[in-house]
């Protein structure tokens, strides 16, 4: 699901609110998680999930053109751990992805 799609569905859900406020609503969300992440902050949403920050060490990679030694710095990135409801709900309702193509193009 894309962020449009997102908002249009709970535009959808939720008639009675202008399209112009559900949009704000989600940037506005999108951005304090943001935020909080850039400051270093975690972010724990109880039943879906905890967004924070793991940092990488520095490393040696490799220039996939020419193979030469290039040093990579440490840097910081998003994580994100599920929590348990989620967990629990998408082992139990989802299928496998392929399982549920094949079902529909065998239908």
């Amino acid at each position: 699901m894309t962020k449009s799609e997102l908002i249009a569905h709970l535009a959808g859900a939720n008639p009675h609110l202008r399209l112009p406020d559900i949009e704000l609503i989600v940037a506005t969300i999108f951005n304090e998680i943001t935020e909080a992440l850039a400051r270093g902050d975690r972010v724990e949403l109880r039943g879906f999930g905890a967004f924070s920050t793991k940092t990488r060490d520095p490393r040696t990679g490799r220039n996939p053109r020419t193979g030469e030694a290039v040093a990579v710095t440490a840097k910081s990135v998003p994580y994100f751990k599920p929590g348990k409801e989620l967990r629990e709900r998408i082992n139990r309702t989802a299928p496998p992805p392929r399982a549920a193509a094949r079902a529909s193009t065998a239908a």
